[in-house]
């Protein structure tokens, strides 16, 4: 178990099977909000701030995902969940396929959503180019860009009170936890190992995403022991608020989500 205790709380069914939420880099909890009445109806569902983010606390860096992951099943540990499905977005979603490969006798089903799995140089080049930016400007400085790639031009434009609500969120995010996160991304090596992940993975990609584009995620799908794929259109990288309807269509029939408690 993880020496560290992250934030991280559980809300629905408190006698159903469990669902652990992974964020993605720069943001918290209330990022699954647009899914949270939905998922509670069928699930325990636990949400968790990665380390560094919302209210966990910020280890020193760098980190790796085996210490994400160790995280990650250490909020299991705590809330007495042997066996969980998981969803995450980008970061969360490696997190998610580590929990996979190290432990998929504990994954029940894994929701795997904008992310990648490997680590390119062009993609290791852009970490260092987010520290730089770090570094000069602080977490401040990386909302631009983040914001950029997160949501589609039309749905910024016609969502300024959610476009708000993240950047509050993205700015609790501690320099150290951003660049502890950075560093783990620059290493991802999970692509050699996804024709060995013994469980069952959806991989949903938003359209407009260019940090993990459409093509990179089907062929995550093809390489993995039993994956499947789902493409949402006009979305870009966290699907899930950009596209909030669709992505919960996506997701329901391969949770089972089909009759509520």
């Amino acid at each position: 178990m993880s020496e560290y205790k992250l934030y991280h709380r559980a809300t629905g069914q408190s006698e159903g099977p469990t669902l652990l939420l992974l964020n993605s880099l720069g943001t918290t909890t209330e990022m699954w909000a647009p899914q949270r009445e939905l998922l509670e109806r069928f699930f325990r569902v636990i949400q968790m701030d990665t380390r560094g983010h919302g209210q966990s606390p910020t280890p020193p860096a760098p980190y790796s995902f085996d210490d994400l992951v160790a995280d990650a099943f250490g909020v299991l540990d705590r809330n007495g969940a042997q066996t969980a499905s998981v969803m995450g977005c980008s970061l969360g979603s490696m997190t998610a396929l580590g929990m996979g490969i190290k432990a998929p006798e504990r994954i029940d089903r894994i929701i795997c959503t904008a992310a990648r799995a490997d680590a390119p140089p062009q993609f290791k080049q852009s970490w260092y180019d987010r520290l730089e930016i770090l570094d000069e400007k602080g977490i401040v400085g990386l909302w631009p860009g983040s914001l950029g790639n997160w949501l589609t031009p039309a749905f910024r434009d016609t969502n300024p009170d959610t476009i708000a609500k993240m950047e509050s969120e993205f700015l609790k995010t501690t320099p150290e936890g951003y660049r502890g996160c950075a560093m783990a991304l620059k290493d991802l090596d999970y692509l050699k190992d996804l024709g060995d992940l013994d469980v069952p993975t959806l991989f949903v990609a938003g359209s407009e995403d260019k940090g993990a584009a459409p093509e990179t995620m089907r062929a995550m799908a093809a390489a993995a022991k039993d994956g499947a794929f789902v493409l949402i259109p006009d979305a870009g990288h966290i699907i899930n608020v950009n596209a909030p309807e669709a992505f919960s269509v996506a997701v329901m029939d391969f949770l089972g989500m089909t009759e509520a408690p």
